[in-house]
């Protein structure tokens, strides 16, 4: 980037030692990956509203996908078909996009925050629906949210995504969630946590002071990137308090015993289906209210399935060029995605939250930042949504040509979470055909 300097130019070495601390600000983000305000204590409410985002980077076969009729008495497709027993409690779109969100592959780490051209140079991206949600609703649990992946390398990917525009790096051992949600560390390794987040605050007080001085040597526009750090330096603050607090709270108590996680990138439905049951548990124990979850199919060999041969990598056979073989192993795959989220939609259907179903308190987004992955268009994208108490059993069908901006669901999701927002990135307002 282009830096404009009051008086002598800075060296390549003194602006690495200067932002150094920048370049590692994601890794302290995931300390704690919301931003927390208020109350740190467990605020018990009578029906909290939840929501579970669920993208797969390579998406679905659009001809299998979508109803070729619309409204409630749609004709449900093949794919859909796997749904039917929960045909009443969920809603198709067609014909719905994020706007100038381009750049096939990349997108993906715009699909819960809509920043447009991903791929351009630049590119800076915004916060996401869950942490816009967290910085208001998180403190009432434990941990304001869980950003969860399977086959994610790294921290390379992310749907989370603070209001600095730092990436929250996924956590993909199903093992360790449940570990963070149930496991009480012993009086020395609870001291020795609140040790290290005491260290934690002290970092950042020296991050602050380094930048501050950083900043007195830079130009307008430059400084405005320093003030966007320095948010997210605040926001990483108030969460090392709010974790200060919690660890003296005693953890809830697991209905089931700790899973195994995956040995191989090849049992990449087994980690979707652990993933899916921790989110279950977060949500049944209250740990927290908001998950999200990226499938990184791209990043996935030839993966098992049960009753068929999967013979290529994920990615190349989603590249299939109507090959018939390859067209029959990809559907396999996307059945097995559609009779997974069956399942994560009965076991919702069937906790009991009050006098009601914790489906009923449960917002499920599920959808792909490709249309068509085998030609790499972001429009036209595949979208369920469930749950939450809208009005749902539908096929809600807008312009193929001229698609709808997918961030107005945004909007109508704050709203259901009791947040007043009335926009969100490109939104021109609610999701029309929700409403009860």
């Amino acid at each position: 980037m282009a830096t404009f300097l009051k008086n002598q130019p800075l060296s390549r070495r003194f602006v690495l030692k200067g932002l150094g601390a920048a370049m590692a600000l994601p890794w302290l983000d995931a300390m704690m990956p919301a931003v927390c305000r208020g109350a740190t204590r467990y605020e018990a409410e009578q029906s909290p509203m939840r929501m579970l985002a669920v993208c797969n980077n390579l998406g679905l076969l659009p001809e299998k996908f979508f109803p070729t009729t619309d409204g409630s008495n749609y004709t449900l497709s093949p794919y859909l078909q796997v749904l039917e027993q929960h045909r009443q409690n969920f809603t198709v779109f067609s014909g719905v996009w994020h706007p100038d969100v381009d750049g096939g592959h990349p997108a993906d780490i715009c699909f819960l925050t809509a920043a447009p051209h991903p791929g351009s140079g630049g590119f800076r991206n915004t916060i996401s629906l869950d942490q816009l949600m967290a910085e208001q609703i998180g403190h009432h649990t434990r941990f304001p949210s869980l950003t969860l992946g399977v086959n994610v390398k790294g921290a390379q990917r992310s749907l989370s995504w603070t209001g600095a525009g730092v990436l929250i790096p996924c956590e993909d051992s199903p093992s360790a969630i449940y570990k963070q949600l149930f496991l009480q560390g012993t009086k020395e390794e609870v001291a020795n946590q609140i040790r290290k987040l005491e260290l934690g605050q002290s970092i950042m007080d020296s991050v602050t002071e380094q930048t501050q001085s950083l900043a007195k040597r830079l130009g307008p526009n430059d400084r405005q990137r320093i003030d966007q750090y320095m948010t997210g330096v605040r926001d990483l603050e108030q969460r090392m308090v709010a974790a200060k607090e919690w660890e003296n709270v005693p953890k809830p108590k697991a209905r089931v015993e700790s899973p195994i996680d995956p040995k191989d990138p090849k049992e990449y439905m087994k980690g979707v289906k652990l993933m899916y049951d921790m989110a279950c548990l977060a949500f049944e124990t209250d740990s927290t209210r908001l998950v999200t979850l990226l499938l990184d199919s791209v990043s996935s060999p030839a993966i098992d399935v049960e009753g068929i041969d999967i013979t290529d990598g994920y990615h190349n056979l989603s590249h299939h060029g109507k090959n018939a073989a390859k067209l029959k192993q990809l559907e396999a795959i996307d059945v097995e995605h559609m009779r997974l989220l069956k399942e994560l939609y009965s076991t919702l259907e069937n906790a009991k939250e009050g006098n009601s179903h914790l489906l009923d308190r449960t917002m499920v987004l599920y959808g792909s930042n490709l249309g068509n992955a085998n030609t790499h268009v972001t429009t036209n994208l595949p979208i369920l949504f469930a749950g939450g108490g809208f009005k749902h059993g539908q096929h809600l069908a807008f312009d193929t040509q001229n698609n709808y901006p997918l961030p107005n669901l945004f909007v109508s999701m704050l709203q259901k979470m009791g947040l007043e927002y009335d926009h969100f990135s490109t939104s021109t307002g609610t999701m029309r055909g929700l409403e009860m």
